[in-house]
């Protein structure tokens, strides 16, 4: 399968590095990294409430409303998927209960490298929001041209979200500061208020292969949504596709990224050569040229030809692309059979574009074909499932005599022993 050169584990060295030095240096490492990766020169990276003020009075409009209808989707989408508490009399007097609770605390990137990300604001907030998590901290990287600070776009869109807590860190040092929580310390003007970072139980969000390493570097002290590493597109097409469309959606994913994955399954070598023909015209005339060029290039991006649709589906299961589009004649029949795929695209008229915007779903996805097993962001990335258990006296002697023959069989009495006790104790007393 294509696959980009670089992956999460040839970066795993240098990624651990870093976090070992935000979570020994704290904040004197994070202006080092800031000034090395992002050429800002920072005292603190807690983004100032008057800053994110002036980027909402700054928003263009059209923006502002494109921002609004992509939360009004998000909501909607979101508030449907909270799953209901089950419980359940498994006996008479034995209940049991599995809880949905939100976790205290989350921490959510969002990129800002080659692009800027405001999407990736309310693909993260709104999810955290709807699952009812209290506290939301938002990374994003610094931006040299912005005072320091993150995109003014990606500020105003915390803000219309009601988000305050925001940091201008990017790449793995915002992840460790994140995980491990920064003390206050090391800030070197005493007039900073709450300048520590607290640690957050959960991280999610999309990034580079650094970021994606360092997400799961830090999974098991935190808790992370998937590796949302450098993004990809397969398009599994037939006959029937319009190739100036595939072609057109492959670049639209070549742009974000040299490293990005472009990928067309097809079983017509005609649809195929098409496809290359309208992909030249396309990637020479769109703005982002060259970068769209080194992408397709890549050993992440290619065609690959499958002698009919049934082994096309069995390819795209084995690939696990993040995002995948369905572009043949029935197409939901054909996507109600793909196992294995972050988001999937049903038809001509569901480009992956729509999913990054104004879909109503998440574009936070798995990559680097962890959608295999791993989810896209959603509301149960920031929930716990926590069981109940309620049991009366007399639904636990009716289970003793189990509970006693299995301890044993474990070679661990006092197990049953402290079933046992229960009733030795209320025959005593009521002797």
């Amino acid at each position: 399968m294509p696959r980009a050169a670089a992956s999460a584990r040839s970066s795993e060295s240098a990624v651990q590095e870093i976090i070992d030095d935000v979570r020994s240096r704290g904040f004197a490492a994070l202006r080092d990294f800031a000034l090395r990766f992002d050429g800002v020169e920072q005292e603190h990276p807690r983004v100032p409430a008057e800053v994110i003020a002036a980027a909402v009075e700054g928003l263009d409009d059209d923006v502002r409303s494109a921002l609004d209808e992509a939360i009004r989707r998000a909501r909607i989408f979101a508030q449907a998927q909270v799953p209901r508490d089950v419980e359940v009399d498994i006996a008479p007097g034995a209940t049991l209960t599995h809880k949905w609770i939100a976790v205290d605390r989350v921490g959510l990137y969002v990129p800002g490298g080659l692009a800027v990300y405001p999407s990736s604001v309310v693909m993260n907030v709104v999810p955290a929001q709807a699952a009812g998590v209290g506290s939301i901290a938002l990374a994003s990287p610094p931006q040299k041209e912005f005072g320091g600070w993150p995109h003014p776009v990606i500020l105003a869109a915390a803000s219309m979200l009601g988000i305050s807590e925001v940091y201008a860190m990017g790449g793995a040092q915002a992840v460790a500061a994140l995980a491990y929580g920064i003390a206050d310390a090391g800030v070197q003007d005493p007039a900073v208020v709450g300048a520590a970072i607290h640690p957050v139980d959960v991280i999610t969000g999309p990034g580079n292969v650094f970021v994606a390493t360092a997400k799961r570097l830090v999974r098991g002290e935190v808790g992370i949504d998937s590796e949302a590493g450098t993004t990809e597109i397969a398009v599994l097409a037939d006959a029937t596709a319009n190739a100036d469309l595939v072609a057109a959606d492959l670049v639209s994913q070549a742009e974000h990224d040299p490293q990005a994955a472009s990928v067309l399954v097809t079983d017509s070598g005609g649809l195929a050569g098409a496809v290359v023909e309208a992909l030249q015209v396309r990637a020479a005339r769109t703005r982002h040229a060259e970068r769209v060029r080194t992408a397709l290039s890549g050993s992440q991006s290619g065609v690959i030809l499958v002698d009919d649709i049934e082994q096309g589906i069995a390819v795209c299961n084995a690939y696990a692309a993040e995002h995948l589009e369905i572009q043949t004649a029935d197409a939901a029949g054909v996507a109600a059979r793909i196992r294995n795929a972050g988001a999937i695209f049903i038809g001509a008229s569901s480009p992956v574009s729509l999913g990054d915007y104004c879909a109503g779903s998440n574009h936070v996805l798995p990559t680097g074909g962890t959608a295999a097993f791993a989810s896209g962001l959603n509301v149960t990335t920031f929930l716990k499932a926590v069981q109940l258990v309620n049991y009366d006296r007399d639904a636990l002697r009716e289970v003793s005599s189990s509970i006693v023959a299995l301890a044993a069989a474990e070679n661990l009495p006092a197990h049953g022993e402290a079933v046992l006790a229960r009733f030795e104790k209320m025959s005593e007393s009521a002797s």
